[in-house]
């Protein structure tokens, strides 16, 4: 095989194609972001790469972040995966029934969270905003649920 041969494509990507008729990288500069996307109260979320203001179809790259001392009401996503990168902040997670299990990341963190688990998204911190780089497939999906009062959360009230 003769390293210097054009490659052949396998696939057909002509779908993303732009009026032009070529396929292009396409790039969301900062600050232009949307904030059109799936929502629970305590966590804001906003697109990077999404069907919402992009061609993509299966996947959504966003920043999601909590002020200081919040916490997300108790939500799931459906069926989609998600991966989540702790960028700034101290996080933790509360999962399981009734929200008696929880997980506590840092910056530099990585956590998989399975489709369908009901869970709570939460800064640790009372003082400093807490941000993550998330990533979902197929799409931002956000199914909120039932709120549960702070008390309820193991924990969560004499955290430092």
């Amino acid at each position: 095989m003769d390293p210097h041969a054009d490659h052949v494509l396998e696939g057909d990507n002509s779908m993303y194609a732009g009026p032009s008729g070529l396929v292009v990288p396409v790039v969301t500069r900062g600050g232009l972001e949307t904030g059109r996307t799936g929502q629970s109260e305590g966590a804001h979320r906003i697109s990077g790469v999404s069907p919402q203001h992009t061609p993509a179809t299966k996947i959504w790259y966003g920043q999601v972040s909590n002020e200081a001392g919040f916490r997300s009401v108790p939500h799931h996503h459906g069926e989609a995966e998600t991966g989540g990168f702790v960028l700034r902040g101290r996080a933790r997670i509360y999962f399981g029934e009734r929200y008696d299990d929880y997980v506590d990341m840092e910056e530099g963190d990585w956590v998989f969270v399975p489709p369908y688990m009901p869970h709570v998204e939460c800064n640790l911190d009372r003082n400093k905003p807490l941000t993550w780089m998330t990533c979902r497939t197929p799409d931002n999906i956000v199914v909120n649920l039932e709120q549960v009062a702070d008390a309820a959360l193991r924990d969560w009230m004499d955290r430092p």
